[in-house]
């Protein structure tokens, strides 16, 4: 067992709080590709996204003291979600920063979970700054979207569900945003004994860890429109955590297009019947690309589908 990051104990701690979604075989794309490919849909998670997870293994953690104080935390949609409701489940005041930007749709199911919501400045790493000195004002305890233990060990429970459904697994393909979750599956099913290629995919709008593994360290970059917006954001020049896992368990990055991500969301309307985001559909787009090349042909293919929160309005467009 990791001693810093305790999955097993993570999948004891969600039970009852999230679903554990299924891992769903695509005729379709095995036959574009010539390998057998399954999706793990995590926009079908408690809040529509895998942050849910991270949220609440950090927060059964809280102390009754912390509990009345309240919380709080930056977001730029997902995990401002995951948050507040669980807040809202544990009576627990959260407070959610959020840069100007962020999609009205995530706002308003973070506000109709009572939490405050605060627009701050026009990126993510202004939210987060707020919100770190909020927590020193106010005493309130931070909720990290991916740099903290036990949200990497919650968002880490991906990657045992889907080792467990497919112990032949070959190569998982997820997005990358702060690396919570790509760090954290990638981490989590190596240490279980998995020897799958991890791929990370990120938006060529939305690279600061990208960026940063090439840098050899967190570098800061400004944030671009994109349809993945839940990729958004710094990882911190501090960042004790994520950084270190996707640098020492990722085995290969790639990049989509804001054409790949639309492809990619019109994909799954229409081919699998499901809603997924733009940050959440950039593995999907990797796949579908014309480029898309697998290191084992023939061998089952994982694709994580990381979230679901998109206005219908996109779809009217």
């Amino acid at each position: 067992m990791n001693m810093k990051f305790d999955f097993e104990s993570a999948e004891k701690s969600l039970e009852g709080l999230v679903s554990r979604t299924p891992t769903l075989f695509s005729a379709d794309l095995t036959e574009r590709i010539g390998s057998d490919v399954y999706l793990k849909p995590e926009n079908l998670q408690v809040t529509g996204s895998f942050k849910i997870r991270g949220a609440a293994n950090r927060m059964v953690t809280l102390t009754e003291e912390e509990k009345a104080r309240g919380v709080i935390t930056a977001s730029s949609g997902n995990h401002g979600k995951a948050v507040a409701y669980m807040a809202s489940r544990m009576s627990i005041p959260a407070t959610i920063c959020v840069p100007g930007w962020i999609d009205p749709l995530k706002y308003k199911d973070m506000e109709a979970n009572g939490a405050r919501i605060l627009l701050i400045g026009e990126t993510y790493d202004e939210a987060d700054r707020q919100a770190h000195e909020l927590k020193k004002r106010e005493s309130l305890t931070f909720i990290h979207p991916f740099d903290d233990p036990l949200v990497i060990a919650g968002q880490g429970t991906v990657g045992l569900e889907v080792i467990r459904d497919i112990p032949n697994l070959s190569e998982i393909l997820i997005p990358l945003s702060g690396g919570g979750l790509a760090g954290g599956i990638a981490c989590a099913i190596k240490t279980a004994g998995s020897i799958a290629m991890v791929t990370a995919v990120s938006a060529d709008q939305a690279t600061v860890m990208l960026e940063s593994i090439k840098s050899g360290g967190p570098v800061e970059m400004k944030d671009n429109n994109t349809l993945a917006s839940a990729l958004l954001g710094g990882i911190g020049l501090d960042n004790r955590y994520s950084f270190n896992l996707v640098r020492n368990y990722v085995d290969r990055h790639l990049t989509v297009s804001e054409k790949d991500i639309a492809m990619a969301m019109d994909y799954a309307a229409r081919e699998l019947h499901m809603v997924v985001e733009g940050g959440g559909a950039v593995a999907l787009a990797a796949i579908l690309t014309k480029d898309w090349n697998s290191e084992n042909p023939g061998k089952p293919i994982a694709i994580v589908l990381s979230g679901g929160n998109v206005s219908s309005d996109y779809f009217m467009m």
